[in-house]
């Protein structure tokens, strides 16, 4: 069966995390959120596109910050109007200090079936730091309850290269979240956005980037580390027991079409990327409107054979085992190490690209500086 997936995406906090730059509300009241979800609902029902889902992806902003209820109206919303597969991975992201047991119940009743928990660090000095809501002791309550009531699928999202952050201050927080035993560890270099408070903090000097090679080690530790504790790496950022890799992200990974709901939501169909406006007013003007389809989209990209052929080389290089030649060859009938003979030699040579049987993959090198290797398919 075919990889279609769904993301919907909820953008409301409880507050703005420091690095954030995310389309995300910390201003909000019970009526905005009840009339987003009605927004998300009527947009779910002028949706024309016929395929079976195979992955279901709530995110925001925070999801786990709206009562159960509102969460349970979308999904019978999708059941609605689409055909879900039997063994649908169906995901939210929840942060500490916005569910309860009760929530988590209701969402095992409601058919979720994996959680993403944004943990960030075990260090509560550094979660201060990031404007988290939440303390590891909250984390620690909130993964004892997911277990307690069924959870059997938990992703916890990690970040290295902080700020301030040491060598040894990671290893703990990875010795620590490896102790829960989750399923899935996601572990992200922070990214500074231009615009967020902490970009601010750096350019005025009040904090201070760590330096570029600390955090490559920390990267290379967290690998080592999480090999070494059967984690599985399979994607740039992304550790996974045998058989639990995100199923969501990997049909992404794969140039699979999926579609979002919500603001500023993305999808990709039929070879097009569209983006949703990331204002609130024009959104829920263009529902109640009735005008969606001919109004919701701020950009468009139509792709040309080229283009979609380097994108499934840039997609396909984040994984771990790299881009399979013979996928490439049934999909776009040419193989790759042909049409991207240039690129692919240059990279080779650099030493940050190595192709074998049926494999195009980044090398040691090549991960540390992947963003060189990325740009020669843009």
């Amino acid at each position: 069966m075919q990889n279609f997936g769904i993301y919907v995406h909820i953008p409301f906090c409880q507050k703005k995390c420091q690095y954030c730059d995310f389309v995300s509300f910390d201003e909000w009241n019970e009526q905005m959120q009840q009339d987003y979800i009605k927004c998300l609902l009527q947009e779910m029902e002028n949706n024309t596109i016929a395929q079976k889902v195979t992955t279901i992806y709530i995110g925001g902003g925070t999801p786990s910050i709206l009562p159960a209820v509102e969460i349970q109206k979308v999904l019978e919303k999708i059941r609605e109007k689409f055909q879900i597969a039997k063994k649908a991975e169906i995901t939210i992201e929840i942060n500490p200090g916005t569910v309860d047991r009760a929530k988590l119940e209701q969402y095992r009743k409601m058919g979720i079936n994996r959680l993403s928990i944004g943990l960030q660090s075990t260090h509560n000095r550094l979660l201060e730091m990031l404007g988290r809501i939440h303390r590891y002791e909250d984390f620690v309550k909130v993964y004892q309850e997911a277990r307690e009531t069924g959870f059997d699928n938990i992703n916890v999202d990690l970040m290295l290269g902080l700020p301030t952050q040491n060598l040894e201050e990671l290893k703990s927080s990875l010795k620590e979240v490896i102790a829960w035993n989750p399923e899935h560890i996601s572990i992200y270099s922070l990214i500074l956005e231009e615009g967020t408070m902490l970009e601010k903090q750096i350019h005025e000097h009040t904090l201070e980037m760590i330096p570029e090679a600390l955090e490559r080690e920390m990267y290379w530790e967290t690998k080592r580390i999480l090999e070494e504790n059967d984690y599985l790496h399979y994607e740039i950022s992304n550790f996974a027991k045998k058989g639990k890799e995100s199923k969501h992200n990997m049909a992404c990974w794969e140039q699979a079409e999926y579609v979002g709901f919500g603001l500023s939501a993305h999808s990709y169909l039929a070879k097009r990327r569209v983006s949703k406006t990331c204002f609130w007013e024009e959104y829920r003007k263009n529902i109640e409107q009735n005008a969606f389809q001919k109004n919701r989209i701020v950009q468009e990209e139509k792709q040309t054979l080229e283009e979609e052929a380097k994108e499934f080389m840039m997609l396909g290089l984040r994984k771990i085992r790299g881009v399979s030649i013979s996928a490439f060859e049934q999909k776009f009938h040419i193989n790759p190490l042909f049409y991207f003979r240039f690129e692919i030699s240059q990279l080779e040579e650099s030493g940050l690209l190595e192709v074998d049987l049926d494999e195009i993959r980044l090398t040691k090198k090549g991960l540390d500086l992947a963003n060189l290797v990325f740009e020669e398919f843009v």
